[in-house]
């Protein structure tokens, strides 16, 4: 597993990033970029259960890792929901459990750098090298709109 990182300069305040990548409905807006119909279920807060499901309820488990609000998200994800059951043991998922989704904002004056850390196994490198440029780019459209 590789851990990457991308990055994006915000004309906005950090309290107004954090909003757009945390609130339900900007939330699905620049996931959507990943999959259509991208939503999670979760309160946010450290500790608790993330599902991050599409729309037919499919998708991952993951934890609040550390949740400092307006400066850093840790998420680590855990398994899978698929055909309704969920799945945090079997022989495919061992290599990614545990994995990391780092989120630190940066004050830069009167801008935000948002740092996206993410451990990623080969299978989906070049997938993620591609997309989360395009996700960064939505979150700075509604962030700066």
């Amino acid at each position: 597993m590789k851990r990457k990182k991308f990055r994006t300069t915000i004309a906005a305040p950090r309290e107004r990033v954090w909003q757009v990548l945390w609130n339900d409905e900007t939330y699905r807006k620049w996931t959507a970029v990943f999959m259509e119909g991208s939503w999670a279920d979760t309160d946010w807060q450290e500790g608790s259960q993330v599902l991050f499901l599409n729309a037919d309820g499919e998708g991952m488990i993951a934890r609040i890792a550390e949740n400092k609000p307006n400066e850093f998200m840790g998420i680590e994800h855990l398994g899978v929901v698929k055909d309704g059951k969920t799945d945090m043991e079997s022989e495919e998922l061992q290599g990614w459990i545990g994995a990391r989704e780092n989120y630190t904002l940066e004050e830069l004056g009167d801008q935000t750098e948002l740092i996206v850390e993410m451990d990623i196994t080969e299978a989906y490198l070049d997938y993620f090298i591609k997309v989360w440029p395009q996700a960064l780019q939505k979150v700075k459209s509604l962030c700066e709109n």
